[in-house]
């Protein structure tokens, strides 16, 4: 039996929407169209996410892309941008496959990916104009421990960076760092632009993109890590906290983010930029977003994060969310 006029017309009109608002569409199964409309909807008019100007989103699962859009024309999927703390997130999952298969990071090395180690006073600043792993740690004062720091987090790079000179990268530069790290998680299309493992990653959001698949299909370590050993970190609320970039009471696991603020919060797992590119991997651990863009401001990366988290909970509910 044939589907009725009206109804197939009511189908090509929801798919012609949503072709509308997302026109970097993928093949791949599951691509839901109510999902799809909600998102891009969301996106194109919720006031935190109009107030980016232009940028780039995208949710897929393991198998690809189901869902993609750009606001205005300056991002797509093949813009390259300035990564910055969003490295943090696969310096976590490269240690993680260094270490070894069925290896557990040490209380030290938990420590350093989880920025309790006591290196508050480092400086990414200091990274642009050296040559190696080894100079970035050692400029200015990166590499020194305040004691009474230890044990309370305090965002940063310096343990990221101690535990690369602990693998032996200290001697490599940035292609030499590129071709290491990329090679391991078996990645293209992100390079270092500087020697530091926190914060020197660009590239497109693509190859970004390529990360997140590998984790949630499981292929990457980080996936059964992911909200390893929480700790608290938002400063007057947790006794063992003395610097957070988050507004919110967002735990923070092995380099990346839990979003799980009791008001607010969704127990995504991310890890925002401070340019303004927002990687996310959902909850359920099947699904990754990101909102793209590049920005020389204070707020961008939590200008992007409240607008990917609207996008991603428009994706889950198939509901705008302004």
């Amino acid at each position: 039996m044939s589907t009725p006029l009206p109804r197939r017309l009511r189908l090509l009109g929801a798919l012609a929407l949503a072709a509308l608002i997302t026109p970097h569409l993928s093949s791949a199964q599951g691509a839901d169209p109510a999902r799809i409309a909600a998102a891009g909807q969301t996106a194109q008019q919720a006031p935190s996410c109009k107030n980016l100007g232009d940028f780039y989103w995208e949710i897929g699962d393991a198998r690809g892309v189901l869902g993609s859009g750009a606001i205005g024309s300056s991002y797509g999927p093949n813009t390259s941008i300035k990564i910055a703390s969003a490295s943090k997130w696969v310096f976590g999952a490269y240690f993680l496959e260094k270490i070894g298969k069925n290896v557990q990071p040490s209380p030290q090395q938990q420590q350093a990916l989880e920025m309790q180690a006591g290196y508050s006073s480092f400086n990414p600043f200091k990274c642009v104009f050296t040559r190696k792993v080894e100079g970035c740690f050692s400029a200015g004062s990166n590499s020194e421990v305040k004691p009474q720091d230890i044990g309370k987090f305090s965002y940063g790079g310096g343990g990221s960076q101690k535990l690369a000179l602990e693998l032996g990268l200290g001697g490599l530069n940035s292609d030499e760092l590129t071709q290491e790290v990329m090679g391991t998680l078996g990645i293209g299309g992100l390079s270092y632009a500087n020697p530091q493992l926190a914060g020197g990653l660009q590239g497109p959001p693509s190859a970004y993109a390529q990360f997140l698949r590998k984790v949630v299909s499981g292929q990457l370590r980080m996936k059964q890590y992911l909200g390893y050993a929480p700790v608290c970190t938002l400063p007057g609320s947790c006794p063992n906290a003395s610097y957070s970039p988050a507004k919110a009471a967002w735990h923070y696991s092995l380099d990346h983010w839990i979003e799980d603020d009791p008001a607010s919060g969704d127990g995504a797992f991310s890890s925002p930029g401070a340019f303004g590119f927002y990687p996310w991997i959902g909850a359920d651990k099947s699904t990754y977003g990101m909102v793209a863009r590049q920005k020389m401001s204070s707020t961008a990366y939590l200008e992007s994060a409240d607008c990917g988290a609207r996008i991603r909970r428009a994706w889950f509910t198939k509901q705008p969310v302004m």
